[in-house]
């Protein structure tokens, strides 16, 4: 009997374990991607800088999507992998370029956009997805995806009255 009961005692404890092994993973959805977006087309228009906008969830797939007029049409994919880049990488893509800068090559045939204008999006220090931004210049573009990917904010909970 004591066997039996010395079994169920460990078995629970198995049990218990994995259920502590779980995590909550917040991504961004449909309304922060318009946000997102919508602060880049603003930055992008303010400083009068035609460009393609991607958003994307964390693993890089495509959430929501803008094209200027007058921008070059190769922005468009390029706008789309560096925000792939960031997500994926969960880093800037500036920080790439400037490590291929600084010799570590190996990115380069590492089959991703290693351009600058690609930021992660974060909420509580988490990497929710990112965007990414491609038209006139790397200077430009990066000054618009670090706006844009700074416009969320965590919401405050509000008390309840009763």
């Amino acid at each position: 009997m004591s066997r039996v009961i010395a079994i169920a005692v460990i078995l629970s404890a198995f049990c218990l374990s994995a259920e502590a092994q779980t995590v909550t993973v917040t991504v961004l959805n449909e309304a922060g991607a318009q946000i997102v977006l919508k602060a880049a087309a603003e930055s992008a228009r303010q400083k009068s800088a035609p460009s393609a906008i991607a958003v994307v969830d964390p693993a890089g797939d495509l959430l929501a999507f803008r094209r200027m007029d007058g921008v070059r049409p190769d922005s468009v994919d390029l706008a789309i992998q560096k925000a792939r880049t960031a997500a994926r990488l969960r880093r800037s893509t500036a920080e790439i370029e400037d490590n291929i800068n600084h010799g570590r090559t190996a990115f380069v045939t590492a089959g991703i956009a290693a351009l600058r204008g690609g930021v992660p999006v974060l909420l509580d220090g988490q990497v929710v997805g990112a965007v990414g931004v491609a038209g006139l210049s790397k200077e430009t573009d990066t000054a618009i995806a670090e706006t844009a990917a700074t416009s969320l904010t965590v919401p405050t909970k509000t008390p309840r009255r009763n």
